[in-house]
């Protein structure tokens, strides 16, 4: 298919995305933000993240001299976290290893923590003009129906495939545009379910409506077990406000705040907790439990709430700064993982207790 690239083109000016707020730039920093925030999260979700991250953080050396907790409470909600963290330690090296200046090739940038092949070639594109190739999931998802590319996308063998024909189909022009296209054809009508293919450019051309198989391209990943883990979190709170512990760097939810997690080996809480914290509590209270689910596994949460009477060793907390109290009030503003704040907002309606 030699037009692929003109056809592809010519339906973005018409019909592609023109308004989001990361387009009509050529700032690397710009549309590098956005590249990192779209990986795996939707655009209208992105959208008042990248607003307000850029309202704190303009450039790069604003978000290179910040805090990684000032990055990660803004990055808060979005998931994913390691690529706030990866973020934060990319502009540092920016600012450390380039004196301050955005890399300028795809290659360069696929150098920084945190950008792959796929996100440097896009970042390059629309900040430089390179040509260079993108594979994200919306465009191997488009490879695939177009072209019938049959076998999981996630195979080395097919992703090399995909690669190369990714590679042959590059315009000599109007790159950027044609970049664009690509997300575009595949965020808004070759979808992963009840795609638009009677307003595709390839309706007539596309390998999988004509042999019936727009189900079954891409081929599904292998179906696998999801495991489930199990976790119980000490919901600590005095007077109006609640512990809250800093997480190690690396491991689910790093760098973020969240409640004390209660070892699987501890029988009486209200022991642990004196023992651990130095704090006297009334008797333990169970919240509600949920279920949040992370790519390779669901974890089961079960919250305890302890109400704190007295703090026998004031020192204790003294000595950790991984540990604070967080007043309940301002808790929307920390940098906490999703159900951590689900569970802070349930301590707000008392009907969610159970003895």
């Amino acid at each position: 298919m030699r037009d692929f690239a003109d056809r592809l083109i010519a339906w973005q000016r018409h019909h592609g995305r023109h308004d989001l707020p990361w387009q009509g730039t050529r700032d690397p920093y710009h549309i590098w933000l956005s590249e990192i925030m779209l990986q795996q999260t939707q655009v209208d979700t992105v959208i008042p993240y990248y607003q307000r991250f850029l309202a704190h953080f303009p450039d790069v050396a604003s978000l290179a001299a910040a805090p990684v907790e000032d990055v990660m409470a803004l990055w808060s909600g979005l998931g994913y976290y390691a690529r706030a963290r990866n973020l934060h330690r990319a502009a540092r090296t920016i600012i450390e290893a380039h004196g301050g200046a955005f890399p300028r090739s795809a290659a360069e940038i696929a150098g920084l923590p945190g950008i792959g092949r796929s996100t440097a070639a896009a970042i390059a594109a629309f900040a430089y003009g390179e040509r260079a190739a993108i594979l994200d999931g919306n465009v191997k998802r488009v490879l695939c129906r177009v072209f019938g590319v049959d076998g999981f996308t996630g195979e080395k063998a097919v992703e090399s495939r995909l690669w190369a024909l990714a590679e042959s189909l590059l315009p000599e022009r109007e790159v950027g545009r044609y970049i664009q296209a690509q997300m575009d054809l595949g965020a808004t009508l070759c979808t992963r379910g009840k795609p638009a293919c009677a307003r595709c450019p390839f309706s007539e051309d596309c390998v999988a409506r004509r042999e019936n198989r727009i189900a079954e391209l891409p081929t599904p990943r292998p179906k696998k077990v999801v495991p489930r883990r199990q976790a119980r979190f000490a919901v600590i709170t005095r007077e109006d406000r609640v512990l809250l512990e800093r997480r190690p760097p690396t491991g689910i939810w790093g760098g973020l705040l969240a409640l004390p997690e209660i070892p699987d080996e501890v029988a009486d809480v209200g022991a642990w907790t004196a023992e651990r914290f130095g704090l006297a509590c009334a008797a333990p209270q169970l919240l509600a439990p949920l279920t949040h689910a992370f790519t390779h596994f669901v974890l089961d949460i079960e919250p305890i709430r302890l109400h704190a009477t007295a703090n026998a060793a004031p020192h204790t907390l003294a000595d950790e700064p991984t540990l604070l109290w967080q007043p309940l009030a301002s808790a929307g503003d920390a940098a906490l993982p999703t159900p951590v704040r689900r569970i802070l907002d349930a301590l707000q309606t008392p009907d969610l207790f159970s003895d």
